[in-house]
């Protein structure tokens, strides 16, 4: 499957573009807090300063945290499933990582477990990234008889039971090779696997960096094949929800707006990112946080109901999906993985 290119800005409607007058009056006319006095939090992404990152430091470039009554530290991840461990263990008040992840260790130890509180990426990114010429198709079944490279930490080979249960995959035709992400592109490239696990803006746009013909290049995204997990959310710590629930608030407030901001002028949030990756490649990245905003973000659901919430009837689904490739020890507690009660408005959420 070949990605067509998608235009570098998604234009307001009318009243989101009220909305965004308004706020930016109000930003105008608010005097922040002195950085002694507001509430200092850590943040961590699910990876590198890369396009998508503009997400989220478009916020913080942009005094809407400061605004807020926050000093926020936003660093870079190391993983989707990672930032899980990483709020749960005290480490950081917040971050943006996988709700599939999030479930699992909600159903294992609810007590230290983060919740998710604002869900991003409506549509998950999860894919499997295979090369027609080593005989990968659009067919999920082609992977049979294949060689498929398998980072242990990365959220889309954590759906593999699923998908493969799903789409009726016999996985005894598979090998399967544990490797690392920096080698996850280059092992592709050079043949030494026939596919790989990885988010599809990630691997699918690294590997045609790297000379990869896009028409070579099979992109299984696993919604698109009968998956129905969410992909990455804000997730916050216990003890922050606890202690200081007016903070997490405020927080998605800011947030929700430097968010806004990316979709409606990506090609002016991405500074905020080549600023701080002097080694990215504007292109690259510029076309990874669009396909991201146009597949993952601004879904029909979320153009409907505004960013950050979650149907209901999906989540149960995808709880089954969940329990049907390992069962959970308690469902409800599993459940509760996300709560919606600290989202701004919906109003403030449309686009």
């Amino acid at each position: 499957m070949t990605v067509a290119a998608s235009p570098l800005s998604v234009p307001l409607s009318r009243r989101g573009f009220g909305r965004a007058l308004a706020g930016a009056a109000l930003l105008a006319g608010t005097t922040p807090l002195r950085a002694a006095d507001r509430t200092a939090l850590r943040f961590t992404l699910d990876w590198r300063f890369e396009g998508p990152a503009a997400l989220f430091l478009s916020a913080l470039d942009k005094g809407y945290f400061a605004a807020e009554g926050l000093d926020v530290t936003i660093e870079q991840g190391t993983g989707s499933r990672e930032t899980v461990a990483r709020v749960a263990t005290g480490g950081f008040d917040a971050g943006f990582g996988d709700v599939t992840t999030l479930i699992r260790a909600r159903d294992d130890n609810p007590a230290s477990a983060p919740r998710a509180v604002m869900m991003v990426y409506d549509r998950a990114p999860f894919a499997i990234v295979g090369r027609r010429s080593r005989g990968i198709t659009e067919n999920p079944r082609s992977l049979e008889g294949k060689i498929l490279g398998a980072p242990a930490a990365d959220g889309a080979f954590a759906q593999w039971p699923a998908f493969r249960t799903l789409n009726r995959i016999d996985e005894a035709k598979i090998k399967f090779l544990n490797i690392g992400f920096p080698v996850r592109e280059p092992m592709l490239a050079s043949g030494e696997v026939d596919a790989a696990f990885g988010y599809a803006h990630s691997a699918y746009l690294t590997l045609k960096a790297r000379g990869v013909p896009a028409d070579d290049i099979v992109l299984l995204e696993m919604a698109d094949h009968g998956l129905l997990a969410y992909g990455n959310a804000v997730m916050v710590s216990p003890k922050l929800l606890a202690a200081n629930p007016e903070a997490v608030k405020a927080l998605l407030r800011a947030l929700t707006r430097g968010i806004r901001d990316a979709v409606a002028a990506p090609t002016e949030a991405l500074q905020a990112v080549l600023s701080r990756n002097t080694a990215a490649k504007p292109e690259l990245e510029a076309e990874r946080l669009q396909m991201v905003i146009a597949r993952n973000l601004l879904t029909p659901w979320v153009k409907a109901n505004g960013l950050g919430g979650i149907d209901t009837v999906r989540w149960q689904g995808m709880l089954d999906q969940i329990a049907d490739a390992a069962p959970l020890k308690d469902r409800a507690k599993a459940a509760e993985a996300f709560a919606a009660g600290y989202l701004p408005a919906e109003a403030e959420r449309l686009f």
